[in-house]
């Protein structure tokens, strides 16, 4: 018998996620799926596991629960946190990008997550929820997939697949992060041309703000209306993940995991899929630029995308128990009682 999850708290929003339903969207089925790909392929490579396997995708803040029926190897990627493993009176504190070996009857907590609003916790075995055509994915809208198509509760049990933890715990010594302003790089178009010029030029020269509206169908971007030639609907039809829309009000929404199949409104251009799982982890307030592309730069950035992706899987290496600085922990503290200049003498 394989290990289970009882959930204590959920999070604002934690879902069953694995890489997505393909083959449907003619049907009306999104694709879903994690948001970061990448922290998704990462979590798993960490535990052990193939690239699909189902992990948790975590929001804003991770979960608690209690690991019964069997130990437990996790990882968490995508995002710096604190985690925290009780068991009787002793609690250890842990970093993410790393596997951790739970015991039986442990309870495991995950902190508020910095650096990107998106993470996955993946488990060795993956998550065993039943394959609903042909992926575990949530589909939140469709109420499908996952654990009841539908956000984990309190109360909730999840179940591990029979996968054994292997070998020592390994960690990535350098994982990818993000710095600075964020940068998405678009192929403009499908539909480009129901705007003026003007509006092109400014959609990729203006910062766009997120909203609060935000979440994992698309995200409202604040900033200049966009113009149009004639107005912004259009014929139905299909939509792509990172699909950059403009309804009436001139303001863009970028598409993502759980997006629509089609749409009546323009699109103004597509955020490759090598910048996606980037876009996934934008938070409420984050400001962003869009650079254009053409197709064929789009499809190099994918084959580099994957490369990267291969390159830090083959560096995982066993922990160096003790030689790594908690950053979660230290975002947290508060280190610094005052600020002073190097002009101020001692």
């Amino acid at each position: 018998m394989s290990a289970s999850l009882r959930v204590l708290q959920p999070g604002p929003q934690t879902t069953v996620q694995d890489l997505g339903r393909y083959g449907f969207q003619a049907y009306g089925v999104p694709v879903c799926g994690a948001l970061d790909a990448t922290a998704l392929r990462l979590a798993n490579a960490l535990v052990g596991n193939e690239p699909a396997q189902a992990g948790l995708e975590i929001r804003l803040a991770g979960p608690s629960f209690e690991v019964i029926g069997g130990p437990a190897r996790l990882a968490l990627a995508g995002a710096l946190a604190g985690i925290e493993v009780t068991l009787g009176d002793e609690t250890r504190r842990y970093s993410a990008w790393r596997a951790i070996d739970v015991p039986e009857g442990a309870r495991v907590r995950v902190g508020a997550l910095a650096g990107s609003g998106c993470a996955v916790l993946a488990f060795a075995g993956g998550v065993d929820v039943p394959p609903v055509l042909g992926s575990r994915a949530t589909d939140l809208k469709g109420r499908f997939g996952g654990h009841e198509g539908r956000a984990l509760a309190a109360g909730d049990r999840l179940h591990l697949g029979k996968g054994e933890a292997q070998g020592p715990c390994l960690e990535l010594a350098s994982p990818p992060r993000a710095s600075g302003e964020v940068t998405l790089r678009a192929v403009p178009g499908p539909q480009a041309d129901a705007f003026t010029d003007e509006a092109v030029a400014a959609f990729f020269a203006t910062p766009y703000r997120i909203s609060r509206e935000a979440d994992r169908m698309g995200m409202r971007l604040e900033g200049p209306p966009l113009v149009f030639r004639h107005g912004a609907d259009i014929v139905s039809d299909g939509i792509a993940t990172g699909a950059i829309q403009v309804p009436g009000s001139g303001l863009p929404i970028l598409l993502l995991a759980d997006h629509q199949t089609i749409g009546g409104y323009a699109k103004i251009a597509t955020v490759i899929s090598a910048d996606l799982p980037l876009a996934g982890g934008l938070m409420p307030g984050a400001l962003i630029r869009f650079r254009a592309v053409t197709v064929a730069e789009g499809e190099e950035a994918r084959r580099a995308r994957q490369a990267e992706i291969v390159r830090l899987i083959a560096s995982l290496a066993s922990v160096r128990e003790g030689a790594r600085i908690d950053e979660a922990a230290l975002y947290q503290a508060n280190l610094i009682s005052g600020v002073v200049t190097a002009l101020e003498s001692s």
